[in-house]
């Protein structure tokens, strides 16, 4: 594996936390080489789209002096910077394991075993994994780190604050025909194919030499389990404003992530003895701007700042208390506080929830913040909010054409998976009866739906009835089943290093 091999985003990056750490980055050849030249917002009913003017959006919304650009890559050459510095990268070891010392404060992380057979049994290549100390351990996991829930539990970290919202989000890079092809067009959209009870929306960038970056993200606080991300995806591609950008085009690449969507109020207490979570193993994605990577580089640059202060004064497995005091501080925290009751607003529904959310960031762009002081909560965690299959009604998805709409194995073929197929799974169920007698019986095997890559699936048993067939050696680590599944029965571990997506220019 490399640097970049699992990371997924749109993306709109904005420089702004990069212009801090290498202000030469335009110099240094940093991949950030497609500015935006125009901004496009609409709202697709079944065949119209209705273009907002852009004035009408608040101006934090603007995407002007933005770059559309690949993240994986911005890693991969970030990686390259760090590595001059003579920091020391071991791409393709998973952090498996938490180390503590006697007091309970963490040592460091273990990295996991390889060589095990799929019954836990060593194979000849077996090797264990190693043990890395250090005096501050920062996890950086991502969406829904394994180990960061584990942090959360294990110090509290989640006390007083709403739980963790999530979205998923479903991208494709595309070839496109050069005259169809507009650099630096940035577009944006709501509505169909969700109703008006399901949030979520579009992306669609057209940056580098032709190339084009579609994707989908949908909220997973969905209610129908009859529901599939991954096909109203596919169905929103068939829209007529949208389905001719791709005509003569060809589909290059696929994946799929979980994104962080509580924002301020889900944010878990940062520190905790010996160490800290940074970036999106904590949750500082600003959601109506679609955009994190600029608040996960400057938390990585507070928390670093911290540490470094305390290793100079002979600290160690303490709590980085200057972190989080940083961190209120900082443009981050205020990008974060402005857009606060956009996400919890969206439970009114898309209309009133939109324009909700409008007017409190207009009013926060206008200086006028105080006149909504309020913060509105996000109540219950997105698993809970799925219907019985009995109550909701079933959706018809239009069967894949093949040029323009794909199954999922063909897309997973595109994000060039691959798991060594003896090993044990990595999707662990703490229960083996739940799928059939919870989840199948009550709620129509959502397992089979929400997740993007055919992991599930629900086949005929030996003797009769139906099993749950788990194919992992599809999964493209989005931990979606991590977080929706409605009994929260599925536990996401890491895998053997070096397995997983390994996503080119995502």
């Amino acid at each position: 594996s490399e640097v970049g091999a699992h990371i997924l985003s749109g993306a709109v990056i904005d420089p702004i936390a990069l212009n801090e750490l290498f202000p030469d980055w335009q110099a240094k050849n940093a991949p950030l080489d497609t500015p935006v030249t125009k901004d496009r917002f609409l709202v697709l009913t079944e065949q119209k789209a209705y273009r907002i003017p852009n004035w009408l959006l608040p101006p934090l919304m603007s995407n002007h002096g933005k770059y559309i650009a690949s993240l994986g890559n911005v890693c991969r050459w970030l990686a390259q910077e760090a590595e001059a510095l003579g920091v020391e990268i071991y791409p393709g070891f998973p952090a498996a394991e938490l180390l503590f010392n006697d007091d309970g404060s963490v040592r460091g992380v273990a990295t996991g075993d390889l060589g095990l057979a799929r019954d836990g049994s060593r194979k000849d290549e077996y090797q264990p994994g190693m043990e890395l100390h250090a005096k501050y351990t920062l996890f950086a996991e991502g969406v829904r780190g394994s180990l960061s829930q584990e942090l959360m539990k294990r110090f509290n970290l989640r006390d007083g604050v709403d739980p963790q919202k999530y979205g998923i989000g479903i991208k494709e890079l595309w070839q496109i025909d050069p005259a169809k092809h507009q650099k630096g067009l940035v577009m944006h959209s709501q509505g169909w194919p969700l109703d008006t009870d399901t949030g979520g929306g579009s992306f669609l960038y057209h940056f580098g030499d032709n190339l084009v970056s579609v994707g989908f993200v949908l909220h997973l606080n969905y209610e129908n389990p009859h529901l599939s991300p991954y096909d109203e995806f596919q169905r929103f591609k068939t829209h007529p404003e949208i389905r001719g950008v791709f005509a003569g085009g060809k589909r290059i690449a696929y994946g799929a992530r979980a994104i962080n969507e509580g924002g301020l109020q889900s944010i878990p207490k940062l520190v905790f003895p010996g160490g800290a979570m940074i970036g999106c193993s904590a949750g500082f994605l600003n959601v109506p701007r679609i955009k994190g990577s600029h608040n996960a580089m400057k938390t990585g640059m507070l928390a670093a700042e911290a540490a470094f202060v305390a290793l100079g004064e002979n600290r160690a497995h303490d709590e980085l208390a200057a972190y989080p005091e940083a961190f209120r501080r900082s443009w981050a925290y205020a990008d974060l506080y402005k857009v606060r009751n956009v996400k919890p607003g969206l439970k009114w529904g898309l209309w009133a929830g939109t324009l909700h959310g409008g007017l409190h960031m207009w009013l926060n762009d206008l200086g006028l913040g105080a006149l909504v002081p309020w913060t509105l909560r996000h109540g219950k965690a997105d698993h809970e909010h799925l219907k019985p299959a009995a109550e909701c009604t079933p959706i018809a998805y239009p069967k894949y054409d093949g040029v323009l709409t794909f199954d999922k194995l063909s897309s997973v073929y595109l994000s060039n998976t691959n798991h060594e197929e003896n090993q044990p799974c990595h999707l662990r169920l703490r229960d083996a009866d739940v799928p059939l007698s919870v989840n199948l019986a009550k709620f129509a095997g959502p397992e089979q739906r929400f997740c993007p890559a055919g992991v599930y699936e629900f086949v005929d048993a030996e003797g009769g009835g139906k099993r749950l067939q788990i194919n992992a050696q599809n999964c493209v680590h989005c931990k979606t089943c991590d977080i929706k599944d409605p009994t929260q029965n599925i536990h996401w571990v890491t895998p053997e290093g070096g397995g997983g997506p390994n996503y080119p220019g995502m």
